[in-house]
């Protein structure tokens, strides 16, 4: 089977706050004649923002002094782990860098650990910052606060430039980064996802970036750490796209990433490396108007409608599992489900809810036209909710029924690959 492209809804979850209470119950238990502590010794989110302002702008002005003048004097570990990641961010074409301060979770006048969100921008590609949670220790000396550790909050991913020296490779429509990757390798990638966003782009008219940001780790085990998941979920997997679905499939672009499996990835021709990368590029261009009330197979389905679309190849050459599974009389009762695209199962079994969805789309495309599936698509990702959201989009674009689509679907596998 042709190893598929997937996209990964949403990041990891977002790091736990934790009430900063120490404080006052220290303040409630005190005894009368205990004098109360002197705020001035304690960190505030005002303090913490003027630091991490002026670390911010000296990652955009790549000036090692400045990134590090935050960082305790004598936590030589510590700096020198961060000089390195700012060295290999030079080449990363940085449109903006910010810190959010969520939280003063906890500390006790000369300690303190703070919950922050990075929010970074890739120039001439991201719209939207990407976002992730760190956990910062702190300590004060004297009248200053300084950071003696900066690490990812539970649950977060890593960035790809705390895996290795990054190197980068721009497209017409793409910039690739990649560590560990020879500079050919992301070049072909580059010159992929360039063929891929023109074919998105006519299947998918609707306005969007039309700039991909893909990235190439060293290893499965990199990418895995890059999407926050065990690495056994993904060894399979040629590519994803990471980002996070709304409920109503009508707020702000984000900015997704592609990110390749170079092991699985190498293993496909030319022909297979194309359709892994307009697939997850599909994923790109319909992401605001995909939302939690868009079922899996119709986000895939329609990711590999457009992949495949034009391309001269059998129905049962695309869809193996399913036409041996018509061949034999097992066609599926039911359209895909959504725990049926999990990577962590059975191989073939997430390859026929992948041939399922494409079929399912493949229909509609057939049947109803290409612009009611892009209609039927935007409808079903604009409900407020699943609850309905699959029914009322058939009734009002399709004039059908999911018991009736689904009896139609049944009989178009019988067509296609029987």
């Amino acid at each position: 089977m042709a190893v598929r492209g997937r996209e990964a809804r949403g990041g990891g979850p977002r790091g736990q706050r934790r009430a900063a209470g120490v404080l006052l119950a220290a303040l409630l238990t005190a005894s009368a004649c205990t004098a109360p502590a002197d705020p001035d010794t304690f960190l505030t989110t005002g303090a913490l923002d003027a630091t991490l302002e002026r670390r911010a702008a000296a990652v955009l002005a790549h000036d090692p002094a400045g990134y590090l003048e935050g960082l305790a004097p004598d936590a030589a570990k510590l700096r020198a782990a961060q000089r390195t990641e700012l060295d290999r961010l030079a080449d990363v074409p940085l449109k903006s860098w910010t810190y959010d301060v969520k939280d003063i979770t906890e500390q006790d006048g000369q300690w303190a650990t703070a919950d922050v969100e990075l929010r970074y921008r890739i120039a001439g590609y991201d719209t939207a910052p990407v976002a992730t949670r760190r956990v910062l220790e702190l300590m004060r000396d004297g009248e200053r606060w300084y950071i003696t550790e900066d690490r990812p909050a539970k649950g977060s991913s890593g960035q790809l430039w705390q895996q290795g020296d990054v190197e980068v490779v721009e497209g017409e429509h793409s910039i690739v980064l990649g560590v560990g990757r020879s500079r050919n390798e992301l070049r072909q990638v580059a010159d992929t996802v360039d063929l891929a966003v023109p074919a998105v782009s006519d299947a998918w008219p609707r306005p969007w970036n039309r700039r991909v940001v893909v990235l190439v780790p060293d290893s499965v085990e990199d990418m895995a750490g890059l999407l926050g998941s065990p690495e056994a979920s993904y060894r399979g997997i040629a590519a994803v796209t990471t980002g996070e679905v709304g409920g109503t499939g009508k707020r702000p672009a984000i900015a997704d990433r592609v990110i390749v499996n170079p092991q699985a990835y190498a293993t496909l021709g030319s022909f297979g490396q194309r359709i892994v990368l307009t697939h997850e590029t599909t994923h790109v261009a319909t992401r605001t108007s995909t939302s939690t009330a868009t079922p899996v197979w119709l986000s895939e389905g329609f990711a590999d409608w457009t992949a495949y679309r034009g391309e001269d190849r059998a129905a049962d050459t695309i869809a193996p599992e399913l036409a041996e599974a018509v061949r034999t009389g097992m066609t599926p009762a039911e359209l895909p489900a959504d725990p049926d695209f999990g990577f962590d199962g059975d191989p073939a079994k997430l390859a026929g809810a992948y041939e399922g969805g494409w079929l399912a789309c493949e229909l509609i495309a057939e049947r109803w036209g290409k612009e009611k599936l892009i209609a039927f698509y935007e409808a079903v990702g604009a409900h407020d909710g699943r609850d309905g959201a699959v029914e009322q989009a058939m009734d009002a674009v399709l004039d059908t029924t999911p018991e009736q689509f689904t009896a139609d679907w049944r009989d178009y596998l019988a067509t296609r690959l029987g």
